[in-house]
């Protein structure tokens, strides 16, 4: 549904203000672990206890986005994304100066609050000001911040937190917040919100089963990256046997790989959505078991890590599909879709290290990646399966 805007909108700008969203948000959640030795030690915790700060800001990203969603479903969808991105620049600004470890799990929870409901939004207005058939394209675009992220934005909160302080690191994603809020205020489309919508339609998502099922393929499916991902680091150290100075490196070819994925994927799913997503999934399988076979050698796990990489291109795919079963509720949808996946980064990492500690090796992180993929496939062929069986009415593209 679309509904009017004041004045011409700018496809270009209002991409690249959503994708700086996006960056400023991929850089504080993936530099949060990288930055960890510094934090626990200027909070006086060790390792172990700081990683709760990393699962706070995960939780924040569960819990909030459907409630934000709901709560925010009827106002202008560019003065929603100016509250969260505000939000997100005050949470990390605080988690700059929190005092103690029980103020910066606090900070981080609040910080993880703001970023599904972000995606989501912002997802939906990246395909409001695009062609039609080019839907996942205008959503890989907004998850491209994110990539980048990996590849740029990452270092380098990394690098500052090491000379100036880690606090900095995180001062940072403030500023490149504050940036984003007012690239959306000067560029978004002034859509008059939606008064029709109520919390209850959104709520109806929760009734639909291809809702859920694209939501369980994201929370399980995806699972496997993150199995590989958390523990990558300490592969290349152990395993690979290389120094710490190529971890960066490979944490970069990863983001590279998402990059990739991201921009081929998403042209190919807007031409077929369905066969594009069974063929990432299929993608992952491969490239998840190939990992513990490439781990001994750092030019062949190098190559490995970035196949598994490519795998990012099932997030705007399945962004793309909740948007086409969600009916009244896109709202919502949209944003459950980054619970799901904050629910694999959490599952993933969990069974991975449960692998590890009954003794299967750091490589065994591959085929716990593997099996969960695995299930993600199963789960994709049961929806394809009930489209067959119970055909959905079209659904208009959101607007």
């Amino acid at each position: 549904m679309s509904y009017s805007r004041s004045r011409r909108t700018r496809p270009g700008l209002v991409l690249f203000a959503l994708a700086m969203g996006g960056f400023a948000i991929g850089t504080t959640e993936f530099a949060t672990m990288s930055l960890l030795p510094y934090f626990s030690v200027g909070l006086g915790i060790d390792a172990p206890t700081a990683g709760h700060v990393i699962s706070a800001y995960a939780l924040g990203v569960v819990v909030g986005a459907p409630v934000l969603a709901v709560m925010a479903a009827r106002y202008p969808r560019w003065l929603i994304l100016v509250v969260l991105m505000g939000l997100f620049a005050l949470a990390n600004g605080l988690s700059a100066l929190a005092p103690t470890y029980e103020w910066m799990l606090f900070f981080r929870f609040l910080s993880g609050v703001p970023h599904g409901a972000y995606f989501g939004v912002a997802s939906l207005v990246a395909v409001s000001v695009s062609p039609p058939g080019k839907r996942v394209q205008a959503v890989s675009r907004v998850m491209l911040g994110l990539t980048i992220a990996t590849i740029i934005g990452v270092p380098v909160a990394n690098a500052i937190g090491q000379w100036i302080g880690w606090r900095w690191g995180f001062a940072i994603v403030a500023l490149l917040s504050m940036a984003t809020v007012l690239l959306i205020a000067l560029h978004a489309p002034r859509d008059g919100g939606n008064p029709y919508a109520t919390p209850l339609k959104e709520l109806d998502a929760l009734r639909n089963r291809r809702v859920w099922m694209v939501l369980a393929i994201g929370a399980i499916g995806f699972g496997g990256m993150f199995a590989v991902y958390s523990y990558l680091a300490s592969t290349l150290l152990e395993v690979t046997g290389v120094g710490g100075e190529m971890i960066p490196v490979v944490l970069a070819v990863f983001g590279l790989g998402m990059t990739f994925g991201l921009t081929v994927g998403s042209w190919a799913a807007d031409k077929a959505l369905a066969p594009s997503t069974g063929g990432v999934i299929l993608w992952s399988i491969g490239a998840l078991a190939l990992y513990p076979l490439a781990a001994g050698q750092l030019w062949s796990l190098v190559i490995v890590v970035f196949l598994i990489g490519c795998g990012g291109a099932l997030g705007p795919m399945l962004q793309t599909r909740l948007m086409d079963v969600a009916g009244d509720a896109q709202t919502l949808a949209a944003a459950l879709n980054h619970s799901a996946f904050n629910t694999a980064n959490a599952l993933g990492p969990w069974l991975a290290g449960m692998a590890i500690a009954a003794g299967y090796g750091w490589t065994s992180t591959g085929w716990v990646g593997c099996a969960l993929a695995v299930c993600g496939l199963v789960i994709w062929v049961f929806s394809l399966l009930l489209d067959r069986v119970s055909p959905q009415a079209p659904v208009q593209e959101a607007g």
